[in-house]
């Protein structure tokens, strides 16, 4: 292993996204996001990915030269086509224009169709809620859980991300799939040859596993259980239905080659806090704060992935040779 700064990281992902066929702003801006997931502790959308994504970009599954394209059918609705590309470009859009409509509109909803893997959901509204915005992150993926009481994957894992910014401090950041835990840890151990712990999935019998091959093709166990399974529904309509894109069941894989485009999509809710008839946001949002880091033993979500972040930034990341000699 190697051990790089986050802009060395960056820049080595840059080219080898670039050699292997995206445009040189789509290979910056995937690299931004795997290396930002990596040092924020979250391995299974970090560089555990470079793999995969390359060979969906060298069989053309996604296009790398894809530029996403904007329109606004409502004065509330920003619409973006990702245009079978990555989905970070498209997101990349999303986060520039939201800003401005939003504090002008009050309430922004922005689809974005033809998409693919979102990666760290929980870093894309971050960066609106630094720049004020509350916002939400809806994802559908490749059918992953089954309906409850079912054994056929139906909906995806179905990401929901959600930030506020807290005055003075960084953002406050949940991010969640609705499986058990999210599919990128089970392809890492997969990957690696490693096991996975009981309960995260089940195989194509329906019968808990602990193996990663086996749970990759069969289900996720959802969060909450049927609960879970209900809110992969809610995601599946608001990301896919709304949206203009496949369904879960519909959409080819994230973790290979095989197949056409995904055809995923995102949608992003963003609210400008103090468009709700008041200024009370920032002092609702420090007594919410207060009451949670009152009690011993609790803290914000998203308090340690800070604190990786900021060890990432201090003593950078760790690069497998392999992946260096791509």
């Amino acid at each position: 292993m190697t051990r790089l700064s986050i802009e060395q990281a960056e820049g080595r992902l840059t080219e080898i996204f670039a050699e292997a066929g995206a445009s040189p702003a789509n290979a910056a801006s995937v690299a931004w996001a795997l290396v930002m997931a990596e040092a924020d502790g979250l391995k299974g959308h970090g560089l555990s990915r470079v793999p995969t994504y390359l060979a969906m970009l060298r069989s053309g599954k996604i296009d790398g030269q894809a530029v996403p394209i904007e329109s606004r059918p409502k004065p509330g609705v920003l619409a973006i086509d990702a245009c079978h590309g990555f989905a970070y470009p498209a997101i990349d859009l999303a986060v520039i224009e939201l800003p401005d409509m939003t504090r002008a509109q009050g309430v922004v909803a922005c689809p974005i169709r033809r998409s693919s893997h979102c990666g760290a959901a929980g870093l894309h509204v971050e960066r609106l809620a630094q720049q004020g915005l509350v916002a939400m992150l809806f994802a559908n993926t490749p059918g992953a859980i089954a309906p409850w009481g079912g054994s056929k994957p139906v909906f995806g894992t179905n990401p929901i991300a959600f930030a506020a910014p807290l005055a003075g401090r960084e953002p406050v950041v949940i991010d969640m799939a609705l499986s058990k835990v999210a599919r990128g840890p089970i392809v890492a151990a997969k990957q690696k040859g490693e096991a996975i712990p009981e309960g995260w999935a089940l195989d194509v019998h329906g019968k808990p596993t602990t193996d990663a091959a086996a749970a990759l093709a069969g289900t996720m166990v959802p969060l909450g259980d049927a609960k879970g399974a209900t809110l992969a529904m809610m995601v599946e309509i608001l990301a896919a239905a709304l949206v203009g894109a496949h369904f879960g069941f519909q959409a080819s894989s994230f973790i290979d080659a095989v197949g056409g485009p995904p055809d995923t999509g995102q949608l992003i809710l963003a609210i400008d806090p103090h468009a709700m008839g008041g200024n009370w946001f920032d002092e609702r949002m420090r007594v919410l704060t207060h009451a949670i880091e009152a009690q011993e033993g609790t803290r914000l979500p998203g308090v340690r992935r800070l604190a990786l972040r900021a060890k990432a930034r201090a003593e950078g990341i760790e690069v497998g040779e392999e992946l260096l000699a791509l």
